[in-house]
């Protein structure tokens, strides 16, 4: 007779256990779709092992993958049962908000991943318009400084080549900073007021800038007591 005993937590750490794989999960339920997607949000992911943690969600019927119409490639979609694992994501989120935030250092500060989150959280419905540009200027990146953000409608399109397009709103900062108002350490006004971040552009935007331009959905959640930072 078998002295095991089922653990739900043991089956499912069979699955999810494995480096960077809740990670990848991250990405699928927050709506990355595309393999250079997926790559962006996960830069420090090699693609060979991206394409096998990929063919193994896929195989555990976590991920649905389907054939791009009429282009090469492949498009990735949560499953029912990977969309099940997003309020563990929300609250992996929290935790880490307030129990493992050390002081942020540089290999830290990751620009691609906060250019690909903040388009996802940017408030459409309050721009102005049918097409709204915003330029952001990094003064402390070296490759790729000025990245843009297009918006039509609902969709934002994220370039780091000039656009061809009139820009609406300059936003000139670091990305330290920008991180910092993105993880609630500091807010847009205070930035402006120390000086750290610069707004030029259309007054309705950049007086309001705190109703369309987002922060992590959890900056309010503050270090617990002890937490080393």
């Amino acid at each position: 007779m078998s002295k095991s005993q089922f653990c739900p937590v043991s089956k499912a750490m069979e699955i999810l256990g494995e480096r960077w794989t809740i990670l990848l999960i991250r990405e699928l339920v927050l709506g990355s779709t595309r393999f250079n997607q997926l790559q962006r949000g996960l830069r420090m992911m090699s693609p060979s092992l991206l394409t096998r943690r990929l063919s193994m969600l896929v195989d555990e019927g976590l991920v649905i993958k389907r054939k791009i119409p009429g282009q090469k490639g492949y498009e990735y979609f949560p499953s029912e049962s990977c969309m099940e694992l997003l309020p563990v994501i929300e609250h992996l989120s929290q935790w880490g908000m307030r129990w493992a935030r050390g002081q942020m250092d540089d290999d830290d500060l990751d620009l691609d991943l906060l250019m690909l989150h903040l388009p996802r959280n940017l408030n459409c419905k309050k721009l102005v318009g049918r097409e709204t540009v915003i330029r952001f200027n990094f003064d402390d990146v070296h490759t790729f400084p000025s990245w843009w953000l297009v918006v039509e409608g609902e969709e934002v399109d994220v370039c780091v080549h000039e656009p061809g397009k009139e820009v609406d709103v300059y936003m000139n900062t670091s990305l330290r900073t920008m991180t910092e108002i993105w993880m609630g350490d500091t807010s847009y006004k205070q930035a402006m007021a120390d000086k750290k971040l610069t707004v030029v552009g259309i007054p309705l935007l950049t007086k309001n800038i705190d109703s369309w331009m987002p922060v992590s959905a959890f900056a309010g959640i503050r270090p617990a007591l002890g937490c080393k930072r």
